[in-house]
């Protein structure tokens, strides 16, 4: 069953701008941390944003000032605004879920392991 579906991705150039969603299905929006992340073929996913259940968000320091996370609980779809973008953002970008569990969430990068859920992908590729 396909709980996320990320959209949104594409080509852009450097100091662009893109608006990645990511709708979450009933069953598990906001039942545990929701976060973004990103994977570079060859190198492991990188944890970039997550909010926790209060709506707090955290970003990497890689993404921070650049990079919003958000999510719109009415219809259940996480964003991640991306501004600013440099070449070094290319990388297929993923939304993720946990089931009921709340720990950490400001810590995806150090959670990769307890996500459960995850989306497809999207691919983000900045030219310079």
């Amino acid at each position: 069953q396909v709980h996320l579906v990320e959209s949104g991705g594409g080509s852009v150039q450097a100091g662009g701008s893109l608006r990645l969603s990511c709708v979450v299905s009933e069953y598990i929006y906001n039942r545990g941390c929701m976060a973004w992340f990103r994977q570079v073929p060859g190198n492991e996913r990188e944890g970039i944003a997550g909010i926790d259940e209060d709506g707090r968000t955290s970003h990497a320091a890689s993404v921070k000032g650049r990079f919003t996370m958000s999510r719109d609980n009415a219809e259940k779809t996480l964003y991640l605004q991306m501004n600013s973008l440099k070449p070094e953002d290319t990388a297929m970008y993923y939304c993720a879920a946990k089931r009921d569990s709340w720990v950490a969430c400001l810590s995806p990068d150090d959670e990769l392991y307890e996500y459960d859920y995850w989306g497809q992908g999207t691919q983000v590729t900045v030219s310079s």
